[in-house]
């Protein structure tokens, strides 16, 4: 083996393992226990530990085996909770030499021989500390048959053999294997946990942090204190000995706070042109479209909390920026909004991943949101509905001056499509026939395909339209001529009409099988000189060979 040079960098993530309990950040049950377990004498043969990445699962592994083996400054003392680290068997196990703490990593030997190896040597008693501990790594990788082979001895190991499994994945250890174990969640390190710890490293490392820019590491290393001691490291590099916020956001690819908070309420305010130029903005500013609608995701999920819990915007964890930012917008926001607007960037998460280009594919989401975010929710339009209806009698305070005048269906249809209402346009056309429309009052026929909704949406508008209640009469029946059906009948009669005219049908004759596509002008013969007069617009006629 060969040894590193002193002068050799440790990274942080090293450098500043917890080597007893007390270093021992966020996991106080485990520790409880196992002091608990250690005063009493009354240890397990086997434990397993889970979590995340980089909360201590190995770290703790480490500190087990060095409580029950250390020996103390003299060389005499006994297990204790709070090993020494000085003595000769803690150096060894710290440094992963020590001849009777065996790590073996089940990732690489997954086999049944490799557990057979570890059992042939189980009934050995240990050569140098008090108890032989055996930490496998990453448990879960084993083979079925390397679990079999270990089950008999797991259940009744000798009393000088502590087993230690270390696992990211429990739901793959065998529930054979679980019986036989005393299991410890470790749970993920809080940011102010992961805060302080930076703090502390920082005062001891003689470098100057930013506040914002801990925070930031301490939020992108979600719960692993290994993730963030390594963006730490990243980032004191980057910035020269100095961690500073701007640098931080650049290197972990988090688009700037206070643009993503203004992002946010321009789209709950449908200010669709504010969030195009804010979204573009960010990426022209290097923000990764992933984290963009990541950070929009955190957002309402701290608004709709915030909603629900108020206390919680005394949350440690939040910048005065984001305290400031919810204060004032979470009263002036409904809780169904806020679902809605979760729901469409859950979805818009998905579509982001199979985009062709994740910019644009982002564009269309808030697009979507902002267009959408201020329509009014279900509650909304029942009681707006109620108001209306004709069980409840309008005040006359609620009812409003005539702004447009509506004679005909045509006239409608061309309202609601000038106002963007194209849906309910396009039903009015092609699925309702008109028996009676004069002021205030319709008798319509229906399809299938019309529901209440929709005719509750038409009652709506023709209020807000208008200033009146209309009276809607259905009746039931055969669908009679839509609107639709009459612009097509129309459409046919031009159509022939223009086919009687000597220069269209010479133009037919010199071309066979051609038929008219589109009219936009209609065009009439002058029997006294031969001329055409047109008496729509000045388009052309556009005819389609049929091939």
């Amino acid at each position: 083996m060969v040894e590193e040079k002193k002068d050799n960098y440790i990274v942080l993530a090293r450098k500043y393992r917890p080597q007893n309990f007390n270093e021992l950040l966020g996991q106080d049950a485990l520790v409880k226990t196992i002091t608990n377990a250690i005063k009493n004498n009354r240890l397990h043969h086997a434990y397993i530990l889970t979590g995340i990445r980089g909360v201590g699962k190995t770290t703790t592994a480490r500190i087990i085996a060095k409580a029950l083996n250390c020996t103390g400054k003299d060389a005499t003392a006994g297990a204790t909770i709070n090993p020494c680290g000085i003595c000769e068997n803690c150096k060894a196990i710290s440094e992963s030499r020590h001849i009777d703490v065996l790590e073996l990593d089940a990732a690489s030997r997954t086999g049944v021989d490799d557990i057979r190896e570890i059992l042939d040597g189980v009934r050995y008693r240990p050569t140098n500390g008090r108890y032989k501990v055996y930490v496998i790594d990453e448990v879960h990788m084993l083979s079925k048959s390397a679990f079999n082979a270990l089950l008999k001895t797991l259940e009744e190991p000798p009393s000088h053999v502590i087993f230690i499994f270390a696992t990211t994945e429990i739901r793959k250890v065998p529930i054979t294997i679980l019986s036989r174990c005393q299991r410890f969640d470790l749970q993920r390190l809080t940011i102010e946990t992961l805060i302080e710890h930076f703090k502390n490293i920082s005062k001891q490392e003689n470098f100057n942090t930013e506040d914002e820019a801990l925070h930031l590491i301490a939020k992108a290393a979600d719960g692993s204190c290994r993730d963030g001691l390594s963006l730490l490291d990243q980032a004191i590099s980057l910035g020269a000995g100095e961690v500073k916020t701007d640098i931080v956001k650049n290197m972990i690819g988090l688009a700037d706070r206070g643009l993503i908070f203004d992002l946010f309420e321009n789209l709950v305010n449908g200010k669709i042109d504010n969030v195009i130029a804010n979204l573009n903005e960010q990426h022209r500013n290097g923000a990764n479209p992933l984290t963009i609608i990541q950070d929009l995701i955190n957002i309402t999920h701290l608004l709709a909390k915030i909603k629900i819990v108020p206390e919680a915007i005394n949350d440690a964890s939040l910048s005065e920026n984001e305290k400031d930012f919810c204060s004032r917008i979470a009263p002036n926001i409904a809780i169904a909004t806020l679902s809605k607007i979760w729901q469409m960037l859950i979805k818009g998460l998905g579509e982001l991943n199979i985009a062709p280009v994740q910019i644009d594919a982002l564009e269309m989401i808030l697009i979507r949101i902002a267009y959408s975010a201020n329509l009014p929710s279900p509650a909304e339009i029942l009681d707006g509905l109620k108001k209306n209806s004709n069980l409840t009698p309008c005040s006359e305070s609620n009812t409003q001056e005539p702004s447009v005048i509506i004679n005909t269906p045509e006239e409608l249809i061309n309202h609601l499509t000038n106002n963007k209402k194209m849906m309910l346009a396009y039903s009015i056309k092609n699925d309702i026939s008109f028996i009676e429309f004069s002021n205030g009052f319709i008798k319509i026929c229906i399809s299938d395909k019309i529901n209440n909704d929709i005719l509750l949406s038409l009652q709506n508008t023709l209020l807000e339209t208008t200033g009146q209640k209309w009276k809607i009469d259905v009746q039931k029946g055969v669908l009679g001529e839509t609107i639709a059906d009459k612009e097509k009948a129309k459409d046919v009669e031009e159509k022939k009409d223009v086919m009687d005219i000597p220069l269209v049908k010479a133009i037919f004759a010199e071309f066979k099988g051609a038929k008219i596509d589109t009219l936009t002008r209609k065009i009439s013969q002058n029997n006294n000189d031969n001329t055409t007069e047109s008496f729509f617009n000045d388009e052309p006629i556009y005819i389609e060979e049929d091939n």
